[in-house]
């Protein structure tokens, strides 16, 4: 009996110990699935979005109405009456009268040139010139001798021709009466035929030597005047050797020295009105497209700005920019010089009803971008994809992902790119 108990003992101790192992198993596997679920929850759950400053960033709320498109490049005022005075001949430069900045009149001598070579050409042109006009004088007054000389034998074979007219009339009726032979009357008559004749050439030799005559002088006129043409340009050119200004304006620049030799077409002074200037614009490539003549335009001179407007772009675009040459139609403020610095602001159209927004860090026109779109509720700001349409200066239209009022970050986001949110303090 107490062997009985004792074995009966030991099974109940073995089902106790198969009892808690299972509880110590079943216990293992519920805490590892516990750890498991909550390993996976955690590696599901988002960042937690980063806290960023609101004056660090720049928001912007979205807005509907009018939207005026510019771009804007910096530029130079410049003189729009510019005159190049260059060298007429090859020249020695003797003096310099004017320095450059010296306010000039279109009389005021600048420089003083020598060229021994164009006085003695102009001494030749005078006196061919003279000579020429005293052949043409010699010449005309033969001529004129020679068609009155013509014209006196004209007279005397009309003369002559009356006679034999009337002589043959005043026979006409003796020989048809019979009181002179006939005979007579035809050699009479025969005379004033030939005389006529006689005076029909004479009367055309007159007119040719007319014509003769005049074709005669026209071309001693012109060869006369050839050799005025030469002696006005070999004037010209000795005046020339005193350069004056030609304009009233300012002495910009002198580019040579005295004592030096220059050449013809060489520049020798650059004279400007400082009183009228327009404005040259460089216009990055990429909006220049969009500019037009005859377009608005503030030119702002850091004094004030001026009204202008496009008169002339640049087919050439140089280092990345056009050239957009403005004139200027309002008053310019005081200051105003050649050569300064402005920046000038074209305005490209006027948009009547659009969605728009400031100009996001690297937005370009008709692109996609994606922005951080503000809920004042709590701060948070999530990332949005937006389609952009057309730009202006800081502005730029909104064609579809927001809507009038959204508040979105326009500044450089790159930093959070790994995040969808970020929460603004």
């Amino acid at each position: 009996m107490g062997r009985a108990l004792h074995d009966a003992m030991d099974i109940r101790r073995d089902d106790l110990k198969a009892k808690k192992r299972r509880r110590q198993w079943l216990t293992g596997a519920g805490v590892g699935l516990l750890l498991l679920g909550a390993t996976l929850g955690v590696a599901r759950l988002k960042p937690a979005a980063p806290q960023v400053e609101r004056a660090s960033v720049w928001l912007d709320t979205v807005k509907r109405g009018e939207m005026l498109r510019e771009v804007r490049g910096p530029g130079t005022l410049v003189p729009k009456e510019i005159r190049w005075i260059t060298a007429e001949t090859g020249a020695h430069v003797e003096r310099i009268v004017v320095k450059p900045g010296a306010q000039v009149q279109a009389d005021t001598v600048l420089l003083e040139l020598s060229n021994p070579e164009v006085q003695e050409q102009l001494a030749s042109a005078a006196s061919a010139v003279a000579a020429a006009r005293a052949d043409n004088a010699a010449k005309k007054m033969t001529l004129e001798n020679q068609l009155l000389d013509q014209k006196a034998n004209f007279a005397q074979v009309q003369s002559d021709y009356e006679s034999a007219r009337l002589e043959a009339e005043a026979k006409d009726e003796l020989a048809k009466k019979g009181v002179i032979p006939m005979i007579q009357y035809r050699q009479i008559q025969l005379t004033a035929d030939q005389r006529k004749v006689r005076l029909d050439i004479e009367k055309e030799r007159i007119a040719k030597s007319q014509e003769t005559f005049r074709a005669q002088v026209d071309a001693d006129d012109a060869r006369l005047k050839q050799l005025q043409t030469t002696l006005a340009l070999r004037q010209r050119q000795v005046d020339a050797l005193k350069l004056k200004a030609g304009i009233a304006g300012v002495l910009q620049q002198v580019p040579v020295q005295e004592g030096q030799q220059v050449v013809a077409g060489t520049n020798l002074a650059r004279v400007a009105r400082p009183d009228v200037l327009r404005a040259e614009l460089r216009i990055a490539e990429t909006q220049a497209k969009d500019v037009q003549i005859g377009q608005k335009v503030k030119v702002d001179t850091r004094n004030g700005i001026v009204d202008g407007e496009v008169e002339r772009i640049d087919p050439a675009v140089q280092n990345g920019t056009v050239q957009v040459d403005v004139d200027l139609s309002g008053a310019l403020p005081p200051g105003a010089r050649p050569d300064l610095s402005v920046e000038g602001t074209i305005e490209i159209e006027r948009l009547p009803d659009v969605l728009y927004v400031g100009r996001p860090a690297f937005g370009q026109p008709n692109s996609e971008v994606r922005l951080f779109r503000l809920n004042p509720a709590d701060g948070l700001a999530d990332r949005v994809s937006v389609k952009l349409g057309r730009s202006s200066v800081n502005l730029i239209e909104i064609v579809q992902g927001l809507k009038e009022g959204d508040q979105v970050v326009l500044s450089d986001t790159s930093a959070w790119d790994a995040y969808d949110r970020i929460r603004l303090n």
